[in-house]
């Protein structure tokens, strides 16, 4: 697999690897002023993603969609397009309300909470903020099949201070894989220079 390259510009200019995050852009600020909340996933039919996301920004709810860039070719030109990370799907920061669970279902393009009975299932905080640190700062990353075993760690130092995941050696590289289990996704990043300490 090859690995997916990010160039984080100068300061001011929008990094490479874009994010669509509605109303509170930091996610440790958001968890101690609303602890009562917590993040889910949402269903969308194919490229409603981003509408999405800047209607849940209308209705004033969290929102958080990662976005990678594409390169299109064509004969005459090739345009830079950024696409979701993980297609399909947006993530929402809520209370446990049923007037905020309708309003986001019967927002065009939502087709379903993710897991348990169109309720949805609470994906831990430190998930969301792995994969935001990992696509936000540039880091080179690739894709990796979905892995629920192995010895947990969590960085410290550097850019990615804090992250945590699956250790595993591959070819000699250390490699962090950090997994989104609700979606059943993971993605893996090297992680050699890093210290590590178990999670």
């Amino acid at each position: 697999m090859g690995l997916l390259s990010h160039v984080t510009e100068a300061s001011g200019a929008m990094s490479s690897t874009q994010l669509i995050s509605a109303v509170s852009p930091n996610l440790a600020s958001v968890g101690a002023s609303r602890a009562e909340e917590s993040w889910f996933a949402i269903q969308t039919l194919p490229r409603h993603e981003k509408k999405i996301a800047a209607s849940m920004q209308q209705k004033g709810i969290n929102a958080f969609l990662p976005l990678l860039p594409e390169t299109h070719r064509w004969s005459d030109r090739q345009k830079v397009v950024h696409t979701p990370l993980f297609p399909h799907y947006v993530f929402v920061r809520i209370e446990e309300s049923p007037s905020v669970r309708v309003s986001i279902l019967r927002t065009n393009g939502v087709i379903k909470f993710v897991g348990g009975l169109n309720t949805g299932i609470p994906i831990p905080d430190e998930q969301i903020e792995s994969i935001r640190t990992i696509v936000s700062n540039g880091t080179s990353f690739y894709e990796h099949p979905f892995l629920e075993i192995g010895r947990r760690v969590r960085i410290r130092g550097g850019s990615l201070d804090g992250v945590q995941g699956i250790l595993l050696a591959k070819n000699e590289d250390l490699s962090l894989v950090v997994s989104l289990e609700i979606l059943q996704r993971s993605l893996a990043v090297r992680v050699d220079g890093y210290q590590l300490e178990a999670a």
